[in-house]
């Protein structure tokens, strides 16, 4: 019977396949550095706190996971700009969370923040994707330029045009089309479209696509997703044969090409 350690490579292994199935990970929207939101996987409390609480001060949205495979699930299965990434962690390791990562085919950002200040480690990390590796214990105000600087680097970096069968979508002047037919949407419904654009191929739950495109927690007694979903399926496929958004039954909502 294989080990513990084998039987998680493997399960980590599924979890990034079953992440790379949505094709690319674009962010949902236009991410400015104010509105990013920072996900700190990190098992020292207080650190975590520290962080928490400079980062919120300064304007961020932060998470915090504890754990390393419920920092990964996060990692993979939510939107976030950047990680904050300790490396040892319990239950699985930084390292392991970054290969996977990678492997699904995320290029989420990652900030590594851990004591391991070996010249290998650092060569490690940077290697395996990182995008900048810090050494604690750290100065609060380096640790803020160096993710204003990544967040600036990522925010420079995104699409002015998505393409997805005969639809494009220009997100510089929040215009679509279909067959080369414009399209009339509302700007509530193109940010609808451009989110489930930009996350093609990967279901969204109603929860995710009202925090994205409302900025608000789901009411379990609103149907406000499902109906702004309907006016917008009125528009992007009723007039044409093929279909590009789709129901996920106990899910909410994915935008793709099907066969």
């Amino acid at each position: 019977m294989p080990g513990s350690d084998s039987v998680r490579v493997h399960e980590h292994s599924l979890i990034a396949a079953n992440a790379a199935k949505g094709d690319a990970w674009p962010l949902p929207k236009a991410m400015t550095i104010e509105s990013a939101r920072i996900l700190i996987v990190e098992d020292e409390k207080k650190t975590a706190r520290y962080l928490r609480k400079g980062l919120t001060e300064h304007g961020f949205t932060v998470d915090v996971q504890s754990e390393g495979e419920a920092g990964l699930r996060a990692a993979l299965f939510e939107h976030y700009d950047l990680l904050i990434l300790d490396i040892m962690l319990p239950r699985c390791d930084g390292w392991t969370i970054i290969s996977t990562l990678r492997d699904a085919g995320k290029d989420l950002p990652v900030l590594v923040l851990t004591a391991r200040d070996s010249i290998q480690d650092r060569v490690k990390g940077l290697e395996l994707g990182a995008d900048d590796y810090l050494i604690k214990p750290f100065a609060f105000s380096e640790l803020l330029a160096r993710v204003r600087s990544i967040l600036r680097r990522t925010a420079s970096s995104q699409p002015e045009a998505l393409r997805i069968a005969d639809m494009e979508l220009d997100l510089v002047h929040n215009r679509a089309t279909r067959a080369r037919k414009h399209l009339d949407l509302t700007p509530k419904e193109f940010l609808l479209l451009s989110l489930l654009a930009r996350r093609k191929g990967e279901p969204l739950s109603r929860d995710v696509i009202a925090q994205e495109v409302w900025d608000m927690a789901l009411d379990s007694d609103t149907n406000v997703v499902d109906v702004h979903v309907r006016r917008l399926r009125s528009k992007v496929d009723d007039p044409f044969a093929q279909k590009l958004i789709h129901t996920v039954r106990g899910v909410g909502y994915v935008l793709k090409e099907q066969p």
